[in-house]
């Protein structure tokens, strides 16, 4: 089970990434762009998963495509959710409760990969990270 800890340390682990409170709500970025953040469901998003809505702490993570989110909502519909808020958007919604540290620091690491400047992505991976 990962914590909000846990989410803080691996994304300020990567090049060039602060975190920031927006609504009082954190979220982390890579030169101004947003690639996990923490996302409390909304009344709407209640509505719309109705007794599905789950209770814990949820995440939002950015993907590279909606491809790759198509493909986290189909690995484990128990970890990886959507809203129809994200219809459409490169982004998932993790069950932080669920998800194990290793996998949520892959998911990490590939969210700051897809929006990270391509010359800071590749000096990150060409020093050996991911």
């Amino acid at each position: 089970m990962a914590t909000w800890d846990d989410v803080r340390r691996l994304a300020l682990a990567l090049p060039e990434t602060d975190e920031r409170l927006s609504r009082h709500l954190a979220q982390w970025r890579v030169r101004e762009k947003g690639f996990v953040w923490e996302r409390p469901l909304r009344p709407a998003d209640y509505d719309a998963l109705g007794d599905a809505a789950p209770d814990g702490p949820i995440l939002g993570v950015r993907v590279a495509d909606v491809g790759v989110k198509e493909a986290l909502l189909a690995s484990d519909p128990d970890v990886y959710f959507t809203t129809p808020h994200f219809d459409g958007y490169p982004a998932v919604l993790v069950r932080l409760d669920r998800i194990d540290v290793a996998e949520l620091g892959e998911l990490i690491v590939e969210a700051w990969l897809a929006r990270a400047p391509k010359r800071v992505a590749q000096q990150y991976l060409e020093a050996g990270g991911a």
